[in-house]
């Protein structure tokens, strides 16, 4: 049972134009896109035709158009999950936003599941029948029935003449016949028409879109975790915590936002910047100066202490030099 399978299963690769005719033939629809399956209904009775009687139909909204009537679908949904053990994870949030390529892999996984009971859906299932009971099944019956008669109108007055009437036609063949046979030749067929290519061409620009907002959302997830990180007591205080802050909650993309996060954390461990060259010989000069100034000051006290003593003092001390410069004085 295909419960849980893998993004790379084959499951996956199964077109929207696949999809859409499984749906329509398995419960008598006209769906045109895949977005129309963003109510959550048709998978509802997708898996009421698979497990009969499990799903709780008269539950189920069909004319589900706000995200609060398809919530309540995908409750019903979810409800059925459990019941049946299902480990399927829905992503409720993106499915009603009618995103192309959510729902179409989510109808992708349904097909696969549906396909894995039993090899196929039940052949008796009556979906008309199990709709009667749904919020929304009479104007969803209304469209699904104005469409099959429009269907077989096109298809009545596209059917080759009997040969009674090609005889009639045959008598009678005129110059008008001839003009609206040409008319008709010159009509362009209503498949591979330019109506097609571009419904083809916004199809795929919605895809690339959707892909491009899955991306978008990834990233911003990662960033939303680091948030929450730095805001943990034990170190939004710290200044590496800060720093990253500093880069997540910037404003504009300049540079310098990096460089100031990086000196945020060198000022915290007081690593000082180095200095070129220049600045060190401009700091070694006021060295100089200050061990000059220092010998000046000290050969002046010197002098004024001199000058201080008395003659006395200085005779005394002038004999000393006497004494000690001639050996052959005696003091």
């Amino acid at each position: 049972m295909a419960t849980n399978i893998g993004m790379m299963d084959g499951a996956y690769f199964v077109g929207r134009t696949e999809i859409l005719a499984w749906i329509n033939s398995t419960l008598q629809l006209n769906l045109s896109k895949v977005e129309e399956t963003a109510s959550g209904a048709i998978q509802c009775q997708l898996l009421d035709a698979v497990h009969p009687g499990i799903v709780p139909m008269h539950k189920v909204n069909f004319d589900a158009k706000n995200e609060y009537d398809m919530i309540q679908n995908y409750k019903v949904l979810q409800e059925v999950f459990n019941k049946l053990k299902i480990t399927k994870h829905i992503e409720v949030s993106k499915l009603v936003k009618k995103r192309p390529l959510d729902n179409l892999e989510f109808m992708q996984w349904m097909k696969r599941y549906c396909d894995s009971i039993n090899g196929a859906l039940l052949n008796s299932y009556n979906p008309l029948e199990r709709r009667e009971g749904c919020k929304g099944s009479k104007e969803i019956s209304k469209r699904t029935g104005a469409t099959q008669a429009s269907t077989k109108s096109l298809a009545v007055a596209n059917r080759p003449p009997s040969s009674h009437q090609n005889a009639k036609k045959n008598d009678g063949l005129s110059s008008t016949t001839s003009q609206n046979l040409s008319v008709k030749s010159a009509r362009p067929s209503s498949s591979g028409g330019p109506a097609d290519d571009k419904d083809k061409e916004i199809t795929e620009l919605k895809l690339s879109v959707d892909s491009l907002e899955k991306e978008r959302d990834f990233y911003f997830a990662k960033l939303r975790d680091i948030e929450i990180l730095c805001q943990c007591p034990e170190i939004e205080n710290s200044p590496v915590v800060n720093a990253i802050q500093s880069i997540l909650y910037a404003t504009d993309d300049k540079v310098s936002v990096v460089a100031e996060a990086q000196a945020m954390i060198a000022r915290h461990h007081n690593r000082p910047e180095p200095l070129s060259p220049i600045a060190e010989v401009g700091e070694e000069k006021p060295k100089l100066d200050t061990q000059k100034r220092k010998d000046i000051s000290t050969l002046e006290v010197d002098i004024a202490a001199n000058t201080t003593l008395s003659p006395r003092q200085r005779t005394s001390d002038a004999s000393d030099v006497h004494c000690s410069t001639s050996p052959l004085m005696s003091c």
